[in-house]
């Protein structure tokens, strides 16, 4: 009888093909296995490209990095293990015991967190301030500020900040501007084009678009300010897994068409929305209506998103009964899923602000945001207005 082989444990040949695959492969690896001791140095001195730990970087985040640098006019960019990992590692990676950083006061509600309880742990001052009102936002200044950090459209009421003013105050006083760019894309706005230092994404949202994988994604425009991002997602172990960033990388290949379909959703479902008895409010850029909607011409075009709010009449029990109505409407806190889901601020992202701290934010318990998704709006339209119409009942 034969024997096999004998070989030693992780000696196995990988078999060598003068094709290539079409997909992506994956490649879960952990360790890279160098020649010597001197080709390991070239691999860390930068003579050589290579991989030796997972943590420091693999394949797959670097194919990952790599398309959303070319969506983002960026270099050099990283990807991480959520969105939150991205914010934390330009956090910690740009500001110091003594800084302050700024932020608009709709971001995203665990960044609101890290600004309200993290950052002062470590000594980083930190402030809240209505990114839409530049005159504001220069009177939050401090001589220590750092750091600004906006979204270009506010989470979940959806009003525009004002750009290009925010970015030239922060050039003007030497500050550096940090723009979390997971609501806009890229598809509708390079924050580099208009003044910003650094682009924050949560790819798990519409970049991955499937509600599959959690990474995030930052590069800033300075490579010596991108290093010292990279070497605290490095340090910190932010790292994003193989699977996730390959599962991304085939999010991306559809993103173009999910966008520009989901998109044009919004736009059909936020006037009908309008025109339905029961609604109070809808809020949707591209709605002449909208309280900043000049400023998402002059800044979006036509590009005003897949994301849209509104408010019902009625307050939490007709929040409660149009959920119920709607029950294949995803009634779930995340944005950016092929499919349309819904989110209720008070009850979800915003339900450690007091009724009266969301109140002043236009946020009541019958508000609604909706993250539009590829269905037929024709479809969306019917569902969601049954589910009005059991409010009134």
């Amino acid at each position: 009888m034969t024997r096999p082989p004998r070989t030693l444990v992780r000696r196995t040949e990988w078999p060598q093909s003068a094709s290539r695959p079409v997909v992506t492969p994956l490649q879960p690896s952990v360790v890279y296995a160098a020649e010597s001791p001197d080709a390991l140095d070239d691999q860390y001195e930068g003579r050589v490209a290579g991989y030796a730990y997972a943590r420091e970087g693999h394949p797959n985040a670097d194919v990952l990095a790599r398309m959303i640098d070319g969506m983002e006019g960026a270099q050099d960019g990283i990807v991480t293990g959520s969105g939150m990992a991205a914010v934390t590692a330009v956090m910690l990676g740009c500001l110091k015991a003594g800084d302050h950083v700024l932020g608009g006061d709709q971001l995203y509600g665990r960044s609101l967190r890290m600004m309200a309880e993290e950052l002062p742990r470590f000594g980083i001052a930190t402030s809240l301030v209505d990114p839409t009102d530049v005159a504001a936002v220069a009177a939050a200044l401090r001589p220590e500020t750092r750091m600004i950090l906006i979204e270009l459209v506010s989470n979940p009421t959806l009003r525009v900040a004002d750009m290009a003013g925010i970015a030239a105050l922060a050039r003007e006083r030497g500050i550096l501007l940090a723009v979390d760019n997971t609501f806009t894309t890229p598809r509708a706005f390079r924050p580099f084009q208009h003044g910003a230092d650094i682009v924050i994404h949560s790819v798990t949202k519409l970049l991955a678009g499937h509600s599959d994988a959690t990474l995030g994604y930052a590069v800033a425009r300075d490579p010596d300010l991108q290093k010292a991002i990279r070497d605290t997602s490095v340090t910190l172990g932010l790292t994003p897994s193989p699977f996730d960033c390959w599962l991304a990388e085939r999010g991306l290949y559809s993103f173009e068409l999910r966008y520009d379909r989901a998109e044009e959703n919004a736009r059909a479902l936020a006037d009908a929305l309008a025109r339905m008895a029961g609604v109070k409010q809808v809020l949707y850029p591209g709605r002449a209506d909208h309280p900043d909607h000049a400023r998402a011409a002059a800044l979006l075009g036509a590009r005003t998103g897949n994301m849209l709010s509104f408010e019902l009449n009625g307050g939490r029990e007709a929040a409660n009964a149009f959920t119920r109505a709607c029950p294949q409407i995803a009634f779930a806190p995340t944005l950016g899923d092929i499919g349309t889901t819904l989110s209720h601020p008070p009850s979800s992202s915003h339900r450690a602000l007091s009724p009266e701290a969301r109140a002043a934010l236009g946020i009541g318990e019958g508000f609604f945001r909706v993250s539009v998704g590829v269905e037929s709006a024709d479809l969306l339209i019917e569902e969601l207005g049954a589910a009005v119409a059991a409010t009134r009942a």
